[in-house]
């Protein structure tokens, strides 16, 4: 969103623009190509009327190759680079790229970066930030950081950070220091498409979802089946979208903030770069670019289904995983929230062939009608048990009317 390095550089290797915004030249104006201050306002003020939160992705460990910081004699002192000779071999003195990298742990390099993003947000309304390369900036910055956005911005700042690699004990040390709320789960897209290729026993998988309640309490992993680093969870999957739906099915009701990136939703391929971060599809609809460019809007309603049924059923973001199943190729496993009394039975059949399981009702149930919501169908009980079958390549969400 701020001002980027203008035209080619070849720091990368090749020529490449900063189109993706990582590559600041300037921390205190907007890149015009997204428009004014006063716009991203007007955006912020319309997603708050409309009951939505609008984070902003930041960047304090770098600017981009040959940002003007880097030739200002006030600002040069300020970075490390590959010109300079100065870059490290560690986390955090290292050149990620090639980039030039500020020395955050000097206090007024610091209070620069932290002055142009704070105050961007206070003065738009922001609700949060997404992290950029968290590992690359010290435990103190993050510390002040933290400090400063529940000062300037109010406790409720949401704050989610990459921590490349990041899963519930690599993300610890952040969260230890209570530096920000949430974190990538870079362990769920692997996972999970290995899980659905067939690739490992259903059990094992069954146990890594229960492995990612290991985080630290009160804090949060985000899993994800793409982002703009890796090739996207379609495209791993070759283009098939009955195992893709599995696997957001399966995203959508495990424990997390789920995190969807741009295009998933309605199919967008998202291959390795620079496919990864290719235009959104936006069919017939009159927006450049993407016009024209297909888009599966069945697969954006199975998504807006699966949202709806997360919101409704508090036991699907916030209840602990219990195995019910997980013979051959057939997973089934129950999330509960004691708070609210609700229960809701997640299966899912990666196999070629009907798969069956059986289960006892939970106690949350009691005796209300049970309701398959993914698929709209009744389910019958068998004193107190429940039979579920479930299609080749299909799923079940069981589940009874919340309560209000």
């Amino acid at each position: 969103m701020v001002k980027n390095i203008d035209g080619f550089v070849t720091g990368a290797g090749f020529p490449d623009w900063g189109y993706h915004g990582y590559w600041a030249d300037d921390f205190y104006s907007l890149d015009p190509r997204f428009g004014s201050e006063a716009d991203l306002k007007a955006l912020v003020d319309d997603a708050h009327a409309r009951g939505i939160k609008v984070l902003l992705d930041v960047v304090y460990n770098h600017a981009g190759y040959e940002s003007t910081y880097l030739k200002d004699p006030k600002t040069r002192g300020w970075l490390r680079s590959e010109a300079l000779g100065t870059c490290g071999r560690d986390d955090l003195t290292s050149c990620v790229s090639g980039l030039p990298d500020f020395k955050t742990e000097l206090p007024e390099v610091a209070d620069f970066l932290l002055a142009a993003h704070l105050g961007l947000a206070q003065r738009v309304g922001l609700d949060g930030f997404r992290l950029d390369t968290v590992k690359h900036v010290d435990h103190p910055f993050w510390q002040e950081h933290r400090k400063r956005t529940r000062d300037l911005l109010g406790k409720d700042f949401f704050l989610i950070g990459e921590v490349w690699g990041g899963d519930a004990q690599s993300l610890d040390p952040w969260f230890s220091g209570d530096e920000m709320d949430a974190g990538f789960d870079f362990s769920f897209q692997g996972n999970t498409v290995s899980f659905l290729q067939g690739r490992g026993r259903t059990v094992a998988f069954d146990r890594y979802l229960k492995s990612r309640e290991k985080v630290r309490p009160g804090y949060l992993l985000s899993p994800y089946l793409s982002s703009h680093d890796v090739k996207g969870a379609l495209s791993m999957l070759e283009g098939d979208r009955e195992l893709f739906r599995l696997a957001a099915l399966l995203q959508l009701t495990s424990a997390g903030l789920p995190m969807i990136y741009y295009g998933e939703e309605v199919a967008r391929p998202g291959g390795d770069w620079p496919d990864n971060r290719s235009d959104m599809p936006w069919g017939s609809r009159k927006v450049l670019p993407g016009r024209g460019k297909p888009r599966d809007e069945a697969l954006r309603a199975d998504y807006q289904k699966l949202i709806a049924l997360r919101r409704a059923h508090k036991a699907l973001s916030r209840g602990p995983h219990t195995s019910l199943s997980s013979e051959g190729d057939l997973l089934v496993f129950l999330r509960r929230d004691e708070a609210s009394r609700d229960a809701v039975v997640v299966a899912v059949n990666r196999g070629a062939a009907p798969a069956t399981a059986s289960f006892e009702a939970p106690a949350e149930w009691g005796q209300s009608p049970v309701r398959d919501a993914w698929n709209g169908e009744d389910v019958p009980r068998t004193g107190g048990r429940i039979e579920v079958s479930v299609a080749p390549r299909g799923a079940r969400i069981l589940a009874v009317e919340p309560a209000r």
